[in-house]
């Protein structure tokens, strides 16, 4: 059926009554009440990242004023410098994992991927989860994590039966006592260590990284299923490239 302003006539175009939204909101109220909760969520969250930001902006304002001319030229330079230097090295890191003639891996930092390639020839591509940048203390000996960059190469592929030491920063992270670090299978299944001390591991079963929502900070954690697949591939020196 029909609903109708008036009966039909036959020499009169048929034309149909529009809902309103009351008849709507009556029809559909679970879906009504999705909607403005959402929106609802959407302006809090909205409104919250304008705080955040007017927030760190006063912040820099209230430094900066702080500041004599001079200081705040030399500030404005480093920065600038900085920036560029780390968009140059990035840069350059991806370019030669590309001209790799050799197989390689190559993670990137800001896809949380990683890739099995040869001659920029990408053969798999994995998801992985980076480590966030990471202040461990306070003074002088405090230790800052950040995810690795640069090129480096696969100094030994371990398994399960693996003893791995944890760091101490690490078991004061994790609020686990420092007297016992060892653990077998501490960086799961399969886990890749790097020159350097950077570790791509797998899920492990014991230990402080066990916590499936928690990953090391300065280093990578991948899906076991993933490393297995390419393990037979890893070899002591392989390069693997941060960017």
């Amino acid at each position: 059926m029909e609903r109708r302003e008036a009966p039909w006539e036959p020499d009169k175009p048929r034309q149909r009554r529009r809902p309103r939204w009351g008849e709507f909101r009556s029809a559909y109220p679970r879906i009504v009440t999705a909607m403005a909760l959402g929106l609802a969520g959407l302006v809090t969250f909205d409104g919250w990242l304008l705080y955040k930001r007017w927030s760190y902006s006063r912040q820099i304002a209230e430094i900066r004023a702080g500041m004599s001319e001079v200081e705040r030229a030399r500030a404005d330079a480093i920065i600038a410098s900085s920036a560029d230097r780390t968009r140059l090295q990035v840069a350059l890191v991806r370019r030669d994992a590309q001209l790799e003639d050799d197989l390689n891996l190559a993670v990137s930092v800001e896809k949380s991927r990683l890739y099995l390639q040869r001659e920029g020839a990408q053969l798999r591509e994995m998801p992985v989860r980076i480590g966030p940048e990471k202040a461990i203390g306070s003074g002088p000996g405090d230790v800052k994590l950040a995810a690795p960059r640069g090129r480096f190469t696969v100094a030994r592929v371990v398994d399960s039966s693996y003893r791995w030491r944890a760091p101490a920063w690490l078991m004061a992270d994790r609020g686990q006592p420092a007297a016992a670090r060892e653990f077998e299978g501490g960086l799961g299944p399969i886990a890749i260590l790097l020159n350097g001390g950077a570790v791509v591991y797998s899920d492990p079963a014991a230990g402080p990284l066990k916590d499936p929502a928690y990953v090391m900070p300065g280093a990578v954690r991948a899906s076991a299923a993933d490393l297995e697949a390419i393990s037979e591939v890893l070899e002591v020196g392989m390069p693997v490239y941060f960017y």
